[in-house]
């Protein structure tokens, strides 16, 4: 069953496909505290408002927006799809230039999480979440 991008159903089926992996996924070094802020979504009423939390190894992504972040980015919904689920890198760039992203915070962390090395097993969870989403 396939669900829209960030919906309430996207982000359970989300959180039960990484916790299907267990320990199998590797500890992130990188620690941050990041909240989105999404516009343009298909669904629901106003900006989306979610976070990223690696603080405890794992990235988590949840909704909602959490106290104290590192940085909180502004994009729209299909970048952030773009960037999130379709592991589309080259979407950054094109989103700053264009002003379809903006960063308010520590931007050192984010790109210290972005150099992260992608292993088999985070590659098989990023296709296995590109076939959740709509």
């Amino acid at each position: 069953m396939a669900y829209s991008f960030l919906s309430p159903e996207w982000i359970e089926a989300a959180h039960e496909l990484r916790n299907s992996y267990g320990d199998r996924v590797p500890t992130i070094a990188t620690v941050v505290r990041m909240n989105l802020i999404i516009s343009d979504a298909p669904f629901g009423e106003g900006d989306l408002q979610a976070h990223v939390d690696t603080s405890d190894g794992q990235p988590r992504l949840d909704e909602g927006h959490l106290d104290a972040p590192d940085l909180t980015i502004s994009v729209d919904y299909a970048t952030a799809k773009g960037l999130l689920v379709e592991g589309r890198p080259e979407l950054a760039m094109q989103a700053f230039v264009t002003g379809k992203i903006s960063i308010d915070g520590d931007a050192t962390k984010l790109i210290a999480l972005s150099s992260t090395p992608v292993d088999e097993i985070a590659l098989e969870l990023a296709e296995k979440l590109r076939e959740l989403t709509t």
